[in-house]
């Protein structure tokens, strides 16, 4: 019900689940970054050094806290940076304890990237503070305790291609609390991420303002897989595919401390949230609902296979406490917040004009809510000096119209404690009337079926849950040391995936800035993934050794047709002359 602390887990490897997933909707917004000024810093975790200069990938230095350290600190950027973080596992000892106080601008971000493809830079827990325009870009980032992605005081933070895993066990509490976290940010945005693993919730945004979570996979969790709440507000959830939670899918409000909130959203558990278009699916509670909204919008998504702990859709009361610093929650009812600033005790959050509508939900035969179908409470009494309407309601300008449900028995009780708004439920939605259909759920398509008696509206419009596009096709050298007093005739370059098309003219070699000649080369492979070259010439001389993957022209392509992403180099220096 809070913001509550950490809890410390037993690393246990996770094995992720594959689905085939459509396309996101064209319509989803994407952050524009622009084309903005930036200097480029590379890391590499096995060939980098901190005393190099970081500027090219030849020169990368060793560790993220060290690029991080070369990163302005507590001013506003007029040249932004980029971090290109090489392809490899980056160890918690190499990146920053908190990540603190870079404050990028429109123009000038900072800007922390996979640089050989989404997926290919695995970092640890990341814990950012106070940080301006930060963009991470394609990262893998795995932890097994406490968050392993959390952002406190932020403002303009970017996840775009991103991996954010906990691992362990959700049973045992073994893994961590959330996945991502953001409390008291401002403009978050969350773009084509997969995200998963907490024995709380995936995703917990607290007191959060402006952004949009959009063509996302949020999944594996102990409660929630998405809430906002805390005074959450002006928020778009879009396109995305929730699954395998425990309490809901969604939820836009629930319970929060009052001391967390930050002015002047200190009233309604969330405002101004748009839920659309999305998938919820194999979740126990609610496939979504509101606790303690105002002006939310829940309208053309697809719930499948929920419910079975209680119901399927929700508009209940959210919760306000006092968590411990009765100054902090006086001070805010004073400003004229709801709550209290009694410890231990709560108070119901109301839900104003809610909406909603065009929703289909599929329970099929053997599966159905526990309960009922819905649940909406009778109105509450909230306490005098908490500033909250009285009587609290929770269907105070709720509509709930044109949805299509298919859940359980004919006579499976409504769920709705208002007369009045159960009659006008009944009569406006079709409930266990007519039988939607999905396209094929056991092969991952849940788009829902044109059918007669089904309205056109109903369900998500176009595609659900996102597409990953192909993963880049890396490529790396192998078996090159730093220095040597041998000259190098062999290596190897290994592929991400099988290829076609790699012939020897596709390789240049270089002895500082000469080229050398590639004759008597040789160039075999068993399997169209890992290549050896031999016999390569000229390399016993003193020197700095260059060997690259030409970046165009070559020919080489995966069975998808993709070219593998430039520059894939490996470079040496001979200490001596030998014969």
């Amino acid at each position: 019900m809070r913001d509550r602390g950490q809890h410390q887990g037993v690393a246990e490897a996770e094995r992720l689940e594959r689905r085939t997933l459509m396309a996101a909707d064209a319509s989803l917004p994407m952050l524009d970054v622009g084309n903005p000024s930036v200097v480029d810093l590379w890391v590499d975790p096995d060939r980098g050094s901190d005393a190099a200069t970081g500027s090219v990938r030849s020169q990368a230095l060793r560790t993220v806290t060290e690029a991080w350290r070369r990163v302005p600190a507590a001013t506003p950027l007029t040249t932004g940076v980029r971090i290109n973080l090489v392809a490899g596992t980056y160890p918690e000892s190499s990146v920053p304890n908190y990540w603190e106080s870079r404050r990028g601008t429109v123009t000038a971000p900072v800007i922390v990237r996979a640089a050989d493809g989404p997926g290919t830079a695995r970092l640890p827990a990341i814990n950012a503070f106070n940080c301006r325009r930060l963009y991470l870009d394609g990262l893998d980032i795995s932890a097994a305790g406490g968050d392993v992605a959390h952002f406190e005081a932020c403002t303009h933070v970017l996840l775009r291609d991103c991996t954010i895993r906990g691992v362990g066990t959700i049973a045992t509490y073994d893994v961590p609390q959330e996945a991502l976290k953001a409390n008291q940010c401002r403009f978050m945005y969350v773009e084509r991420c997969d995200i998963s693993g907490a024995w709380d919730n995936a995703v917990d945004f607290v007191a959060v303002q402006g952004g949009h979570v959009v063509a996302s996979r949020i999944h594996r969790a102990g409660d929630w897989a998405l809430y906002v709440k805390g005074g959450s507000t002006n928020m778009l959830v879009a396109g995305n595919e929730f699954f395998e939670a425990g309490t809901g899918g969604f939820t836009a409000g629930q319970g929060t401390g009052f001391e967390f909130m930050v002015a002047p959203w200190l009233t309604y558990e969330a405002t101004g949230i748009t839920f659309r278009n999305n998938l919820v699916r194999d979740v126990e509670g609610a496939g979504f609902g509101v606790n303690g909204g105002s002006d939310i919008v829940i309208s053309k998504n697809a719930v499948y296979r929920a419910g079975t702990r209680s119901h399927v859709i929700e508009a209940a009361f959210g919760s306000r406490s006092c968590d411990g610093d009765v100054a902090a929650c006086r001070t805010r009812l004073a400003q004229g917040g709801w709550g209290t600033d009694v410890v231990g005790a709560e108070e119901p959050i109301p839900n104003r004009n809610v909406s909603i509508t065009d929703n289909v939900v599929l329970n099929p035969d053997g599966v159905a809510s526990r309960w009922q179908q819905f649940f909406v409470p009778l109105p509450r009494t909230p306490s005098p000096g908490s500033n909250i309407p009285s009587p609290a309601r929770a269907d105070d300008g709720l509509v709930m119209a044109r949805n299509v449900i298919w859940n359980g028995p004919a006579d499976h009780p409504l769920g709705i404690e208002q007369d009045g708004l159960a009659a006008a439920v009944r009569a406006g939605n079709a409930i266990n009337v007519r039988k939607p259909a999905l396209v094929d759920p056991a092969r991952g398509d849940y788009r829902v079926v044109a059918a007669t008696g089904i309205p056109v509206n109903a369900g998500p419009q176009g595609d659900i849950g996102p597409a990953r596009p192909p993963a880049p096709l890396t490529a790396a050298f192998g078996g090159v040391p730093v220095t040597t007093a041998t000259a190098l005739t062999s290596v190897t370059l290994s592929f991400a995936r099988p290829v076609t098309g790699v012939t020897l003219d596709d390789f240049v070699l270089k002895r500082g800035t000469a080229l050398l000649s590639p004759a008597g080369m040789t160039l075999t492979t068993t399997d169209n993934r890992t290549f050896a070259l031999a016999r390569i010439p000229g390399t016993n001389v003193a020197g700095a050794y260059t060997l690259r993957l030409k970046g165009v022209g070559t020919g080489i392509a995966d069975a998808a047709g993709l070219a593998p992403a430039p520059p894939i180099l490996a470079t040496w220096r001979m200490t001596q002359a030998v014969p």
